[in-house]
């Protein structure tokens, strides 16, 4: 049987025999992506997915019953034990010491939102330099290298639509100082959309509509890739995992490493405290002894404008995508074998085509798309852990295009993060009343990291420069 037989008769299997039916009219190479599309679906898998979501009465809303906030480590200046905190940078830098710590950055999104024409990674967020995300990245990967005298090997998620464009981009840069062997970029895994009766749509004759699997996909997509093999082969224990969005974020952060570690978890996650009610922020959450992240899309009101007795948000402990994940965890979930991690439902207005081939633009959804989130592996790890960290110095996302999160809020940020170390440091920077100084200047990772490396370097210096409008410290 040829390989198309065999993947029409399975498709016919499931029902879906429509993806087929503007074979005839295909040339080859249409042809050949079509069957390169349909071999990489798992089409049992999708026809459980449609069983469940769609033609099943259960809800794609979670359980809230009985909801309370989840137990976080606090941070010393907000009650948590300074000891117990020092003992967690000590562990934390031992692993990173013995080369037993990985980053993994989740870079499949475009910079649509943004008005960029490129993968975000590629988006140009410092002050000065104007240094893309996937620079800032890099350069806190090295800093931590050279502070702990070790290798950080560094995985890339890109999607279909910009692995081979990140690719060139960094070769391209020479990886921005990384050796091109530490750095791996491995391809997000994809789902077809369906529409309302759980039929395949088509995007055009020759290509199925198919989307990304979710940031949840980058656990079989680390395994799948072989970039799990890659670890084990390099005495990988941990895995740093963040979003492309973020510049501020902590990329290799002792503490949250040796929290991960004292509590012998598989899988933690970083928070921090929402600055208001409708912050849009998945809320960790402890539900029947599990650990679970609620999205802010599916909190009630009057559970997110619920007051505590300290007059706080009850529910304020919110989500920065920011996780350490044992590779043990990661083997065992990205392999899937028994449907582990779950898939959810979204409604979506997917480009398609009619019976006669026409394309069709709908302006309301038309269809669902299946998507798997990484926070829904926290009640399937061991002892999962929630460590608060610090906003100022940890996140400031750069997602719309104007207002908050945005390039514009995260520049102003980095600004607060730069004056607020200088400070700290003695040195007389005017600022206003929202933190921001009157000029703008930028610190490269390879000058510091944090306020203590900051004093260390600035303390060290035998001439000091004046930091003024366009300084760059290096």
């Amino acid at each position: 049987m040829s390989r198309l037989e065999a993947l029409r008769a399975a498709f016919t299997r499931a029902g879906q025999v429509q993806v087929f039916d503007f074979w005839d009219e295909l040339d080859s190479e249409s042809r050949g992506r079509l069957l390169s599309q349909a071999a990489e679906i798992d089409i049992e898998e999708v026809s459980r997915l449609i069983g469940k979501h769609l033609k099943s009465d259960s809800s794609n809303k979670p359980d809230l019953d009985g909801l309370k906030p989840a137990p976080c480590i606090s941070l010393p200046e907000n009650g948590g034990d300074p000891d117990e905190w020092a003992d967690a940078v000590r562990k934390g830098e031992e692993s990173l010491r013995a080369g037993k710590v990985a980053a993994v950055t989740v870079a499949g999104g475009q910079g649509t939102r943004l008005g960029f024409d490129g993968p975000k990674g590629a988006f140009p967020i410092t002050p000065v330099k104007k240094k893309c995300l996937f620079q800032v990245f890099a350069e806190k990967i090295m800093a931590a290298e050279i502070q702990y005298s070790c290798a950080i090997p560094w995985f890339i998620m890109t999607s279909h639509d910009n692995r081979e464009w990140t690719e060139t981009f960094l070769k391209d840069r020479n990886w921005f100082g990384i050796k091109p062997d530490k750095v791996q970029c491995f391809t997000q895994g994809r789902m077809p959309a369906v529409d309302y009766d759980g039929k395949i749509l088509l995007e055009n004759p020759g290509a199925i509509a198919m989307n990304p699997d979710g940031h949840g996909g980058s656990m079989r997509a680390l395994v799948h890739s072989g970039a799990v093999n890659k670890m084990h082969s390099q005495g990988i224990e941990f895995i740093s995992y963040f979003q492309v969005d973020n510049p501020l974020v902590r990329v290799i952060d002792p503490a949250f490493i040796g929290f991960h570690q004292i509590h012998d978890s598989e899988m933690s996650s970083k928070m921090v405290p929402k600055t208001h009610a409708g912050e849009k922020l998945g809320h960790f959450c402890d539900r029947g002894g599990r650990l679970v992240v609620v999205e802010y899309s599916d909190m009630p009101k009057e559970l997110t404008d619920k007051i505590d007795e300290h007059g706080l948000l009850h529910f304020r402990a919110g989500s920065i995508a920011a996780h350490i994940l044992s590779l043990s965890l990661v083997e065992r979930l990205g392999r899937d074998q028994a449907g582990l991690l779950p898939f959810h439902r979204a409604d979506k207005k997917i480009q398609t085509i009619d019976a006669r081939g026409e394309t069709i633009r709908p302006d309301r959804p038309n269809g669902v798309k299946f998507e798997m989130f990484i926070f829904d592996a926290l009640p399937l790890a061991r002892n999962p852990i929630v460590v608060e960290t610090f906003r100022g110095d940890d996140f400031s996302p750069a997602k719309n295009a104007s207002g908050t999160d945005s390039p514009q809020s995260c520049h102003d940020d980095q600004l607060r993060q730069f004056t607020r170390w200088a400070r700290a440091a003695g040195i007389d920077i005017p600022m206003d009343d929202a933190g921001l100084p009157s000029f703008a200047f930028e610190v490269s990772s390879g000058f510091a990291v944090d306020e203590e490396s900051f004093a260390a370097k600035w303390n060290s210096l035998a001439v000091k420069p004046r930091i003024e409008e366009g300084t760059y410290l290096e």
